[in-house]
């Protein structure tokens, strides 16, 4: 029986350890900064990035990974007796979901390969990619995974605020004017992932009362809480506590954001993502 192998891309923000032990391949995005492009790395390397964020003038962009670079992941995968499945950051925020797919088609092996538009990215993605690890590892096949995965994507959910209203100014997603105004009044915009696309839900004034606003969302039935940061250890710590007293019975752990999610939200940035039953 041929084993099962995922492949994702880096908006999972697995960790190094994980992807030693699990049959996990990540496909990177790239990030565009100060005249440079580099892949989008791993948990624990991001730092470097938010502190130039900081103090830089200009402000990065990101360019989903290749056709190409999917197809030689897939490629490696296929030469070792295995099938595939791809699941990637929703299709709604990046390219990514594409050249996966248009690299499925050029592989000649389709029916090898399953891929999933997970709809959303970041801790939801990863809590998937983990799902779908530990289901091949109890004998399912690839159709049933991909079938509970296609399940379990929908009843999933994203709140994200931010530190300051200037890196969302700067990223396009505020005007100038609205973004000088919340700053003055101390607005934290509440987003999440409405049909896979970013959208405002709410504001608030104050982060304390977004926080509390994010934590009310949180639907009862979760059993996997990720508490996600760009450069807010500590905050994020404070809440991940709040969060795993509000729900005990849930799996509660702290994430980072990498430059691709996080550029657009600024350091400081705090995120609650929730797979639930």
């Amino acid at each position: 029986m041929s084993s099962i192998h995922i492949i994702t891309d880096s908006t999972a923000y697995l960790e190094k350890s994980y992807l030693e032990h699990y049959p996990v391949t990540v496909v990177p995005l790239s990030v565009h900064f100060d005249g440079e492009v580099e892949k989008e790395g791993l948990p624990g390397t991001f730092d470097t990035f938010y502190e130039k964020l900081k103090t830089s003038s200009s402000f990065p962009s990101t360019s989903q990974p290749s056709a190409g670079e999917f197809l030689k992941a897939y490629q490696e995968s296929l030469d070792q007796g295995n099938e595939i499945i791809v699941m990637t950051i929703s299709s709604g925020i990046s390219g990514t979901y594409h050249s996966a797919h248009t690299a499925v088609e050029l592989s000649g092996a389709s029916a090898m390969i399953s891929l999933i538009d997970s709809q959303t990215t970041a801790g939801n993605l990863k809590g998937l990619v983990q799902m779908a690890v530990s289901l091949a590892a109890e004998g399912k096949d690839r159709k049933e995974i991909v079938s509970i995965l296609e399940a379990q994507k929908i009843k999933s959910g994203v709140r994200l605020t931010v530190d300051t209203l200037d890196y969302l100014k700067k990223g396009g997603r505020l005007s100038n004017a609205g973004a000088l105004i919340g700053n003055l009044l101390n607005i934290k915009p509440v987003l999440g992932l409405i049909n896979g696309v970013i959208q405002p839900i709410l504001k608030a004034r104050g982060k304390k009362k977004a926080l509390q606003k994010m934590m009310d969302a949180i639907p009862p039935t979760s059993f996997l809480i990720h508490i996600a940061h760009a450069l807010a250890f500590k905050e994020a710590e404070q809440l991940k506590e709040q969060v795993a007293q509000k729900f005990p019975d849930a799996t509660v752990v702290l994430s980072e954001l990498g430059p691709v999610i996080g550029s657009h939200l600024g350091p400081g940035a705090l995120g609650i993502l929730y797979l639930h039953h």
